[in-house]
């Protein structure tokens, strides 16, 4: 495949595009949540552009899995991590710095778990490790980054969020409460380092075809198991990583992902009335 006078080497299905190639090209990246859905696409995908990667999730030999479907795997290293863990977080910090060669450009905050029960039927401790892992976890990450991001007056965070963190449904309360506080945090982080050369760029996905609503937590902590109707019909995960690597090159602070649920967005801004009727009229599991 030919775009620009470059010529692609890849027999990947991602397409080659010559800006995003020469933004990526040996940046190294850091990407949490890469073992399955959109952190696995956006390795396939930021691979595909000659990125030095690093990717972390809880499940080691998923991660070795994904490295070896990409197009430059010996350009990614592996680094096992939970997020849930926040006091093993500096320490994770100190060897992703020694695996970039010193110097990490972007981090990619992608690792969560979401949730599908009527606030009535909630136990608090669900509460408790949804904020623990989608936003403690990712904080507590942040902090013990930002520092290298500052020495270097150079650094970019890239995070998932969801449209959930800009308006709420049904069955998602304790999701929905971890995007909005994210989305909050790093607000306030880019207005307070946007001296430092520290980009913020916030990725709102709406229904991506990825095993999200299987893997969510009911009310008693168990998983959902089960894959929702909207999530099912939404975009694939390699859709949504291309768009969102197009828009974070272009260092967008906010991202929106999706169908015609990003309309959302708007009635929210401009009809938020209309919005709160059409939500309680949704099916949304």
């Amino acid at each position: 495949m030919k775009k620009g006078g470059f010529s692609c080497p890849f027999s990947f299905a991602v397409p080659c595009d010559t800006n995003m190639k020469s933004f990526y090209e040996n940046k190294h990246v850091w990407i949490t949540g890469a073992s399955s859905g959109i952190g696995k696409a956006l390795t396939q995908t930021l691979s595909s552009y000659g990125a030095r990667l690093i990717i972390s999730s809880r499940r080691e030999e998923a991660l070795k899995e994904v490295r070896e479907t990409c197009a430059f795997p010996e350009k990614i290293g592996i680094l096992p991590l939970d997020l849930a863990d926040g006091d093993s977080l500096p320490e994770k910090v100190a060897i992703a710095i020694g695996m970039a060669g010193g110097q990490i450009d972007m981090m990619v905050h992608n690792g969560g778990i979401s949730q599908r029960s009527l606030v009535k039927d909630t136990d608090i401790s669900v509460d408790r490790k949804v904020m623990e892992i989608d936003y403690f976890g990712t904080v507590a990450l942040t902090k013990a980054l930002l520092p290298h991001f500052l020495e270097n007056q150079s650094g970019h965070f890239a995070v998932v969020t969801s449209l959930m963190g800009v308006f709420s449904s049904p069955m998602r309360s304790g999701y929905c409460a971890a995007k909005h506080a994210l989305h909050g945090f790093f607000d306030a982080l880019r207005a307070e380092h946007h001296e430092d050369n520290i980009y913020v760029s916030i990725i709102c996905p709406g229904f991506i075809r990825t095993e999200i609503s299987k893997n969510a937590l009911v009310g008693d902590g168990s998983k959902q198991e089960t894959m929702d109707q909207a999530t099912d019909k939404g975009l694939t995960p390699e859709q949504c990583a291309q768009r969102m690597a197009k828009a974070i090159s272009k260092r967008k602070p906010e991202i929106y992902v999706g169908k015609k649920e990003i309309l959302a967005i708007y009635l929210k801004r401009w009809m938020p009335g209309v919005l709160r009727r059409i939500i309680r009229k949704a099916a949304v599991t």
